[in-house]
């Protein structure tokens, strides 16, 4: 049994450096391509910029050489009227035209055809970088499921199918949170300083070719796009962990984060009725408040409303959340893919034992029904 039980953490081990490996290389991959991407990007910026002046250049040489084409229609016409000289020096000009407009329109067939390989290329280079995050995922979750349960795997022998299970949810859980993270910070401030840089660069070459009036107007594009990279910071860390929960409570918490969004979105109208004065258990607290801020982000990300209303209702045996917008909406009738959010939410709910209704219509706005019981182990006196 003993050299069994060796065996087996043998082969744990294996599979453990085989998994860590593998994850590595997939990493790596990623990591190339989003290199790859960002300086692809920043070619298509200043590929872009281009085009946009060689298209200028031709036009500005296609009406000259349209002008020019005319004076020499004229001469041809009336020949006997001008001098040999003038009548070489207008078809030489109309020829010149002409060639420069050859040239540059060869120029701009070019740089477009460049310009679409490059964006083919980034949306494969991006579909990649996805297929790899998601692939560092399952492999993180096999990884840490081979570390954290199988180490001893002899000693976890009983009852382990209820571990695996456990475990594993435990674990999707906390890569699925890791996940969110990355996306919030590749999508929001990410994104926005790669941005930053690309403008930054723009302005470098409209300074250099004298147009300060563009210049200027960059750099203003550019300190609002700091504004709001600094406010994207600033959400994801509130979202992390909210200290004012644990000091404060749940409703001047919710107060909080709703001040934090009023700036660019000042129609949130929060509403709160509580029959004693007695906090509600951690747990409670903190599924409530993330509970109320995911409807907000949804309503605000996905249902672009610009009217939200929450109302909160908390009795000695009962919590009501009512969450409405004036957004898009959408229909129920259709399954949508990556409704992790929503799911998030009611397997939440679920865990106190509560339920959640959603009614919803596209052009109507979203209607979140919340109730969650309570007894007197969920209410701490102050």
């Amino acid at each position: 049994m003993e050299n069994n039980d060796r065996t087996l953490d043998y082969i744990i081990e294996e599979m453990i450096d085989t998994v860590k490996n593998s994850k590595d290389e997939v990493f790596e991959i990623a990591e190339d391509s989003r290199k790859e991407y960002d300086q692809l990007n920043q070619e298509l910026a200043i590929l872009k910029d281009d085009v946009g002046t060689v298209i200028e250049e031709g036009d500005h040489l296609e009406a000259k050489s349209n002008i020019a084409r005319q004076k020499l229609s004229e001469v041809s016409k009336n020949f006997h009227q001008y001098s040999e000289l003038k009548i070489k020096k207008v078809y030489d000009e109309a020829h010149q035209y002409q060639s420069e407009l050859l040239v540059t329109r060869d120029k701009e067939r070019a740089l477009r055809k460049r310009r679409d390989e490059l964006e083919l290329r980034l949306k494969s280079l991006e579909q990649m970088v996805e297929r790899a995050d998601r692939l560092v995922g399952k492999i993180s979750v096999v990884l840490n499921y081979l570390s954290e349960d199988f180490k001893n795997v002899t000693d976890l022998i009983h009852d382990a199918h209820e571990k695996q299970q456990f475990g594993l949810k435990i674990i999707e859980a906390q890569e699925e949170e890791r996940r969110r993270l990355s996306r919030e910070m590749h999508d929001g401030p990410a994104q926005m300083l790669a941005n930053i840089m690309l403008r930054s660069e723009i302005v470098d070459r409209t300074y250099k070719k004298g147009d300060m009036d563009s210049a200027v107007k960059e750099m203003r594009s550019i300190r609002k796009m700091i504004r709001d990279s600094l406010y994207e910071v600033r959400r994801i860390i509130y979202d992390l962990r909210p200290m004012a929960l644990d000091d404060l409570g749940l409703i001047p918490t919710i107060k909080k984060y709703i001040s934090t969004l009023e700036d660019k979105h000042p129609n949130i109208y929060f509403n709160n009725k509580q029959s004693h004065d007695a906090r509600l258990a951690s747990q409670y607290e903190v599924a409530l408040f993330r509970l109320i801020q995911e409807s907000i982000q949804n309503a605000i990300k996905h249902a672009e409303a610009d009217s939200i209303k929450v109302d909160l209702d908390i009795t000695c045996q009962r919590v009501i959340v009512i969450i409405s917008d004036n957004g898009k909406g959408f229909d129920q009738t259709q399954k949508k893919e990556k409704s992790f959010g929503i799911i998030g939410m009611q397997e939440r709910i679920e865990m106190l034992d509560g339920n959640m209704k959603i009614n919803s219509k596209v052009g109507q706005g979203t209607k979140i029904h919340i109730k969650i019981p309570l007894n007197q182990e969920n209410i701490h006196t102050k």
